[in-house]
């Protein structure tokens, strides 16, 4: 997960007319029709990062100070064309890119919400932790999201009220659900980047209460190792937009589980005016201890 946008527009790809998608014969009635073909678009994106990851890349930083690499830029072309192709005139919402007016795309019904390199912190590292992350948001909620990790070669897929999914490689799709935790023993994720003090000391006040066993990951990958039961917990406390979270909230809520604001446990809301999430807060469901 990068550091926001500065809310004055986002980074998108221009190609149809942006508009009220939902009549679009492009995308089917039913979205999971979506599912192999997305697979397919985000495993040729992992393949493209994994060839920049595998010798030397140059890394530049953005205004806000988030690092981009050639790998980003590879893996966002495959997408924008694979998407064009796949669902014409669906406009598309991405990291990189130029800024389109909130005037504009305020008016999508429909849109895709990509992060083409999540974790591009942890891919500079070479920790091997970042992912492709394909959603699509229709009336500022995820109805499909799918979330590819190239190193491990692990896909992970979901819609709100129709289920989820794991896929090792090639190999068939296994559906995933969200675990509650058994007695005290909670495992809760954090960022190996963006762990800052406001979450260890919340972690901290939980450990009051709760046998914690915290786990450091990198990407959004985290938030899909909720929806399989994995962990129990991710708290979200530092700064993250749109594109980190929208095709992650698909595969935890269409695993049983609940992504919400902290504080006041609320959804999140997608095409804002300013791109940037609040803090939050992805858990087995509503009821998990959050901030």
């Amino acid at each position: 997960m990068s550091a926001p946008n500065d809310g004055r527009g986002a980074p998108t790809d221009r190609r149809g007319a942006p508009g009220d998608r939902r009549g679009d014969p492009s995308v089917p009635d039913d979205v999971l029709a979506l599912r192999d073909p997305l697979a397919v678009l985000a495993a040729a994106a992992g393949r493209a990062i994994l060839e920049v990851y595998g010798r030397h890349f140059e890394v530049r930083y953005k205004e806000d100070a988030s690092p981009v690499t050639e790998a980003d830029i590879r893996a966002q072309a495959i997408l924008r064309e694979g998407l064009a192709d796949l669902t014409p005139g669906v406009p598309l919402l991405a990291e990189e890119g130029e800024a389109t007016p909130y005037g504009e795309r305020k008016t999508w019904a429909r849109w895709w919400c990509v992060d083409p390199l999540d974790g591009t912190r942890d891919f500079v590292a070479r920790s091997g932790e970042f992912s492709v992350n394909v959603g699509l948001v229709e009336d500022g909620r995820p109805v499909l999201g799918l979330i590819h990790a190239p190193v491990d070669d692990v896909s992970y897929v979901g819609a709100p009220g129709r289920g989820a999914w794991r896929r090792d490689g090639e190999g068939p799709w296994r559906p995933v659900r969200v675990a509650a935790p058994e007695g005290r023993r909670l495992r809760v994720f954090v960022s190996r980047q963006h762990a800052g003090p406001r979450t260890l000391a919340w972690l901290e006040g939980l450990a009051n209460t709760w046998d914690v066993e915290v786990l450091r990951r990198g990407s959004a990958m985290k938030i899909c190792l909720v929806a399989d039961g994995s962990a129990h917990l991710y708290p979200r406390l530092g700064p993250t937009s749109e594109w980190d979270t929208a095709a992650a909230e698909a595969i935890l809520v269409g695993a049983g589980g609940a992504l919400r604001r902290a504080g006041d446990g609320k959804p999140l809301a997608y095409n804002k005016r300013d791109l940037r999430n609040p803090a939050f807060y992805a858990a087995w469901g509503p009821e998990a201890p959050h901030p």
